[in-house]
């Protein structure tokens, strides 16, 4: 009987050897895996107006007003804003971190942002930004 113990013994930890492995491969392949972020405009706010997510990794964003209003989500640094605070884009549809958004409009969009570091989302519709139209957007070491 003594001899069975350890065979057991062995297969047991082999079997836990296993799914750690599994376990392993399984989170590295989530690492991957796009993150969903989901940003809600009412009453001209952003909802949750502070966002995380990690550098390097796909994010999707569902941005949904609710507003009967349109609005613009916009993230970017200081630099960008006040391009757009001056700009005369009347639609945002051709970069992934510029979307127009009309009245009850749920729109997606995907952005890998590759370096850590905060930025801000912005309504730079006439007012909304003054109004308090704003977000942070905090990008995390991978």
């Amino acid at each position: 009987m003594t001899g069975v113990r350890p065979v057991a013994s062995l297969g047991v930890a082999v079997m836990v050897a296993f799914a750690a492995v599994a376990m392993v491969a399984a989170a590295a392949g989530n690492a991957r895996e796009p993150v969903l972020v989901e940003i809600e405009i009412h009453y001209s706010r952003f909802a949750p107006s502070v966002v995380e997510v990690p550098a390097g990794r796909p994010v999707t964003f569902v941005l949904t007003n609710t507003d009967p209003i349109d609005h613009e989500w916009i993230v970017g640094d200081a630099a960008l804003h006040e391009r757009h605070r001056t700009g005369t884009e009347p639609n945002h549809d051709t970069r992934p971190t510029e979307v127009s958004l009309d009245a009850g409009a749920t729109r997606r969009t995907a952005v890998t942002f590759d370096e850590p570091g905060a930025r801000t989302f912005t309504c730079h519709l006439p007012g909304h930004e003054a109004y308090g139209m704003t977000g942070t957007l905090v990008v995390t070491q991978r």
